[in-house]
């Protein structure tokens, strides 16, 4: 609860100071998140809110990308902010060397050995990189891995 009070802290700041980017996409992910609340019938947790905010960071790279293709650079420049915003959010990221040393730990402890394990491996290490990587990098990673 600790995150979403901090984000609804952070609308108030951009409200009084007029930052209307700031505003419309901490307003957008509070939406998200209400609507989260609803669909699961309980307020949600920090790891809850973590995983709605990496879902629209996610949402909007892949904006950026067709922005990128279409030549809008005005479109670019205000995805950009918006993922700047959200990222404030987030815990520090895991860099892919850390990342790596996770995922080693990880199938130590499954005893993992070929791709068809990555399932096992991905139960253990979700909750520790929860909010600090994205969840395709971390599956690209293990599988890389299994398959050496």
């Amino acid at each position: 609860m600790e995150l979403k009070n901090q984000i609804e802290t952070s609308l108030k700041e951009a409200m009084r100071s007029g930052d209307e980017t700031r505003k419309r996409t901490l307003r957008l992910i509070i939406a998200s998140i209400k609507n989260a609340e609803i669909d699961k019938g309980s307020a949600l947790d920090d790891s809850g809110v973590l995983g709605i905010i990496q879902k629209e960071v996610k949402i909007r790279k892949e904006a950026l990308e067709g922005a990128e293709q279409a030549h809008r650079d005005d479109l670019k420049e205000m995805t950009l902010a918006e993922i700047k915003i959200l990222e404030e959010f987030l815990p520090k990221q895991l860099d892919e060397a850390e990342l790596r040393e996770l995922i080693k730990t990880a199938i130590e402890e499954t005893q993992a050995k070929s791709p068809a394990d990555t399932g096992k491996v991905m139960k253990i290490l979700m909750p520790k990189v929860q909010g600090r990587a994205a969840g395709d990098q971390v599956s690209r990673l293990v599988r890389e891995l299994l398959s050496q």
